[in-house]
């Protein structure tokens, strides 16, 4: 009996074809575990006991804590395979009937999984010694359960669970799915819209962020003008329009980062994603546009506080970059970067001297400041965020302090602010915010909240 109900369950996870890389998943891999010991003759109950605790332990460590059926639903709804690839690009109607009964054949196996229950899966294992032991009978009756309700889903794309959690056969979902995947991309493209490029001693490549900063262009008080040409540029790039590459530059604390940030929250939903680039790894660019080429998303490429030493290599890669090697940039991509300095290369008094005196080592002087001060040039668009003076920096509190509903009497407000510039980090915008952070727990603290 025991062998038999375990058997259908592997024989499901065996049985899949185009999701067959859910199979890779650490989860379902200790499940498979658990689920050969069940099959196997004669295996021992300490050893069963070992492997259903290793199994909800791994489940206690997921997003959803111990939700097995959403767990399951997360791996399907993120899998990259034929299927998702193919329906992100094209309509459902457009996808091959054979590929489609193969999906609908490993969704009903996956589903089958999915609802294995903990109440369940206990009981295969006493099927094996109730009748033998009743110690192992207690012990197996106190394993850890876990949830199979849809209370606790956390994703914004609730709709698409739902569907999948209400259905009785995960086969009448193909076409949701596939209209999901148009909507919103495949893999991690589908399920991150924030990604850092980092390098790990055991991971190396495009990090998805399950956190991104929050901030809005309707939080950002202040240089409309700016953010606007930003604004188009993205615009027209979403659009599948020629856009340009943009650089932000200006003083400390302005909304630079923050205006590129703002940028995802705004267009995720059209199909906008964001890579972060460390500055140590632009050499690694052509990895990054080889995974993103040919891909329906649209990625800004942001390159923040970007500045370069007199030698440093990747202002040779970021160079290139810009100028375009043999492997063009994708029409799919463009690079936003921010800078505290005009001119992204470090200039020496001496290199200028070089220009009219002959003691300089370098032949070739004025080319080689040239080519300094021509990498800022590369960028289609440059937009400057100067210092606010008084005045616009009050703007900007008074701005801050209306969106947050801040009761207040102007003239407070106005001398606070000031005494806080001056105490803090003079004006900017990341100043009148922090100040504007610390009145708000001021008067909450006040008022006993």
């Amino acid at each position: 009996m025991r062998n038999h109900l375990a058997k259908n369950y592997k024989t499901a996870l065996d049985s899949l074809t185009v999701y067959r890389g859910i199979l890779k998943n650490p989860l379902i891999k200790k499940l498979y575990i658990l689920l050969e010991k069940l099959c196997a003759v004669g295996e021992d109950f300490d050893a069963l006991l070992i492997e259903y605790n290793n199994f909800f332990y791994h489940l206690s460590q997921a997003d959803e804590y111990r939700n097995f059926k959403h767990y399951v639903i997360t791996c399907v709804l993120y899998d990259e395979n034929a299927f998702t690839r193919i329906a992100e690009k094209h309509s459902f109607a457009d996808i091959d009937i054979p590929l489609l009964r193969t999906v609908e054949n490993d969704l009903e196996n996956l589903h089958k999984v999915a609802m294995l229950s903990s109440r369940e899966l206990k009981n295969i294992i006493l099927s094996g010694y109730a009748a033998k032991y009743n110690s192992e009978k207690n012990t197996a009756e106190k394993l850890p359960e876990w949830d199979s309700s849809l209370n606790s889903v956390r994703d914004g794309r609730l709709n698409i669970y739902q569907i999948l959690d209400q259905n009785q056969s995960w086969a009448n979902c193909i076409k949701a799915l596939a209209e999901f995947h148009r909507a919103n991309g495949s893999g991690n493209f589908a399920r991150y819209a924030g990604f850092i490029w980092e390098e790990q001693p055991d991971f190396h490549g495009l990090k998805g962020l399950e956190a991104t900063d929050p901030v809005r262009l309707s939080d950002l008080v202040g240089y409309n003008a700016e953010r606007q040409v930003v604004l188009d540029n993205t615009m027209f790039f979403l659009k599948g329009h020629p856009a340009n590459n943009v650089l932000l530059y200006g003083d400390r604390g302005t909304g630079k980062s923050s205006t590129v940030k703002a940028l995802l929250n705004e267009f995720a939903a059209q199909g906008l994603r964001i890579i972060e680039i460390p500055k140590k790894y632009l050499e690694d660019y052509p990895k990054i546009i080889r995974l993103i080429r040919n891909r329906p998303q649209k990625f800004i490429l942001f390159i923040d506080d970007l500045s370069f030493e007199d030698s440093e290599e990747s202002f040779t890669a970021l160079k290139a970059v810009l100028e375009g090697g043999l492997e063009s940039k994708p029409v799919n991509a463009v690079i936003y970067a921010t800078s505290n300095r005009r001119h992204l290369v470090k200039e020496k008094f001496s290199e200028r001297a070089g220009l009219s005196s002959g003691n300089n080592d370098e032949v070739r002087a004025a080319d080689t400041l040239q080519e300094k001060l021509s990498l800022a040039d590369r960028f289609g668009i440059a937009v400057t965020f100067s210092t606010p003076d008084q005045k616009k920096y009050l703007e900007i509190v008074e701005g801050l302090a209306s969106i947050r509903n801040i009761d207040i009497d102007s003239k407070t407000l106005r001398d606070e602010a000031l005494i806080w510039e001056m105490e803090h980090n003079g004006r900017s915008p990341r100043t009148a915010r922090q100040f504007i952070d610390w009145l708000e727990a001021k008067i909450k603290g006040d008022d006993g909240e």
